[in-house]
């Protein structure tokens, strides 16, 4: 957890149970696995993006595939990132932070 307030959820009506939680735990970024039993973690994005709150969430994508049709599904399916597993610590660590300075920045509308 390297010092960051989670949930998790272990298929898609859990993750979209959590979601509905966001107005009292705001998250920086959403990992999602695609491989989720009972619904697909492409369809679980698609309802995020759907929520009220959901365009500006941050969610990324865990999956076992990185070919370029995979990128371009995750994409269209409303993940801002795909990280092939297992994705590694630096790289989380790269995303939280940049979402991190987004949300902190002075500039920012």
């Amino acid at each position: 957890m390297i010092g960051h307030e989670t949930r998790d959820a272990h298929d898609g009506p859990t993750a979209l149970a959590i979601a509905q939680e966001f107005r009292e735990f705001r998250p920086d970024v959403v990992l999602l696995d695609i491989g989720l039993p009972e619904m697909s973690g492409y369809e679980v994005a698609q309802r995020l993006r759907a929520q009220p709150g959901g365009k500006e969430l941050m969610i990324v994508a865990l999956i076992g595939w990185g070919q370029q049709a995979d990128l371009a599904r995750t994409s269209e399916s409303g993940f801002d990132h795909h990280l092939v597993k297992p994705a590694g610590l630096e790289a989380l660590r790269e995303l939280i932070g940049d979402v991190r300075g987004r949300r902190e920045s002075p500039d920012r509308n």
